[in-house]
């Protein structure tokens, strides 16, 4: 099987000359949800970002068999779409409908075609009744659905989701889960939130000062590393 994602040896030191990454290997399959764990500051959203070429260390980071480089980076950032903890750095235009369509038009898409995705999209989410109302106005689970249907507009074959489930309330981390579960594309989730991991992933990775230190199911995880976390009292079933 080929991964869509397989990345050896990446290596990253910061400006400073903070080393964040100290020689990751990592590979991704067609239909994985793969759960990131670890510590603030152990390297895991620095990892993420290598994988759309916003960061750029050494080794080798390959996105359904295109390095991840230069010339590429147009084809890879249609692939791996990222959802970031905060979702207002993603939302940033006048209605929900502009924010959902402006990376498809950003990519020369006809504005017909880009509306009729992104409509589609928002529907996918559930957040259809709310494409003309100002991002400023919704919920933290409404903005975090909106944000979700700006990367499902762009169809990638892998979803990143940063800290998906931070600033939502328990009702809000069970609907995000049951959203995420439903959406085609495999999955990196980024989150300290064990019963998110739970309910969505059989695998997880455990990042300790830039390595993936373990690499197993979650309840394994959980259980090796006394992981067990939550983002609200939230009980999640797989």
């Amino acid at each position: 099987m080929t991964p869509l994602i397989e990345v050896r040896g990446l290596r990253f030191r910061y400006e400073d000359g903070t080393a964040a990454l100290n020689g990751i290997d990592f590979r991704l399959d067609p239909g994985e949800t793969v759960a990131v764990f670890g510590a603030n500051g152990s390297g895991k959203t620095t990892f993420v970002l290598h994988l759309n070429g916003l960061l750029a260390g050494e080794g080798t980071v390959k996105v359904c068999g295109l390095l991840v480089e230069k010339k590429n980076l147009a084809a890879i950032r249609r692939k791996v779409g990222i959802v970031f903890q905060d979702s207002d750095s993603q939302l940033f235009m006048p209605s929900v409908l502009e924010d959902v369509a402006f990376g498809l038009l950003n990519q020369g898409m006809d504005r017909a075609a880009a509306i009729a995705r992104a409509h589609a999209a928002l529907e996918t989410v559930g957040m259809s009744a709310a494409a003309g109302r100002a991002p400023y106005h919704l919920s933290a689970g409404e903005k975090k659905r909106v944000a979700i249907a700006g990367i499902v507009a762009m169809e990638p074959d892998v979803l990143v989701l940063d800290e998906p489930t931070a600033n939502l309330d328990p009702p809000g981390q069970r609907s995000l889960a049951d959203l995420v579960a439903r959406l085609p594309q495999a999955k990196i989730l980024v989150t300290h939130d064990t019963p998110f991991a739970l309910a969505l992933c059989k695998r997880a990775v455990f990042f300790q000062a830039g390595l993936i230190s373990a690499d197993g199911t979650v309840e394994e995880l959980v259980s090796r590393f006394d992981w067990d976390f939550t983002l609200g009292p939230s009980k999640l079933s797989r």
